[in-house]
């Protein structure tokens, strides 16, 4: 299943990305390390600046963050047990073995797949029995419920037009995927951070319907949440507890 949005929407703005993206728990990486049959090697494909390539460094021996962008891996949160590289998820590098890693996984990142061809690659470096993890995270919400409305508003109605239809496949939790796996019931828990106001509209920005509407000519659309965002928040520099839903599909792959 060949995806229809090819462009890379990450090539620039690896430092935003690295700073407003959230990071994943814990207890993510070590639920699926529960699953996998060896923690020698796992690999991150589409890995972005590490959001959940470092977190799986804690649970794994060692781990390989891959991503097209070179702007992303420059801009790669460091990690004594991860090393990234520049490498396409549809052409993993020739230097991983075939049959070495336990887990391969892909974070808010396989809606952007040629999926067929990456399935080839996941199953050509897995060990028999290896996981292969496809998670995605939705919608954030906000613990105001005014804060919260105007901010499901900006993505729902004023970016409607310029989310790539790729996007509709997050929202559906890869559930209209393709999954040729021996699927696995998995429970995911939450991500939970505090933002700011200026934290809030940073993570914003690096969504790639935001740089669509900015080409488009409608920078305005950011500014325009800002403003009624900053009208109801208070004191910007307070902190609100913000959530975002982990979807997706585990599964395991045999020879």
């Amino acid at each position: 299943m060949a995806q229809t949005d090819a462009r890379n929407w990450f090539d620039e703005g690896g430092r935003a990305y690295s700073q407003f993206r959230p990071s994943y728990p814990g207890t993510l990486a070590a639920r699926l390390a529960e699953l996998a049959p060896s923690t020698d090697l796992a690999i991150d494909v589409g890995c972005g600046t590490g959001q959940f390539t470092t977190t799986l460094g804690d649970t794994f021996e060692r781990v390989v963050g891959l991503d097209p962008s070179g702007e992303q891996i420059a801009n790669a949160a460091p990690h004594a047990h991860v090393e990234y590289r520049r490498s396409a998820a549809e052409s993993l590098p020739a230097s991983i073995r075939d049959h070495s890693a336990g887990l391969v996984s892909a974070a808010q990142a396989a809606h952007w797949f040629d999926l067929d061809t990456f399935y080839g690659e996941a199953a050509r470096v897995s060990v028999d029995g290896g996981i292969v993890a496809l998670l995605c995270y939705g919608i954030l919400h906000i613990d105001n419920p005014g804060i919260d409305e105007r901010a499901q508003q900006f993505y729902a109605e004023d970016l409607d037009a310029y989310w790539p239809p790729s996007r509709r496949l997050v929202e559906r939790e890869y559930r209209d995927l393709p999954f040729p796996f021996e699927e696995l019931e998995f429970h995911a828990p939450s991500i939970q951070k505090r933002l700011t106001l200026d934290a809030l509209l940073g993570y914003f920005s690096t969504w790639s319907a935001v740089r669509a509407a900015r080409e488009a000519g409608r920078a305005g659309l950011l500014e325009d949440v800002g403003r009624d965002l900053a009208a109801l928040w208070g004191d910007p520099a307070t902190e609100r507890v913000t959530t975002w839903p982990i979807g997706g599909r585990v599964g395991r792959i045999r020879a």
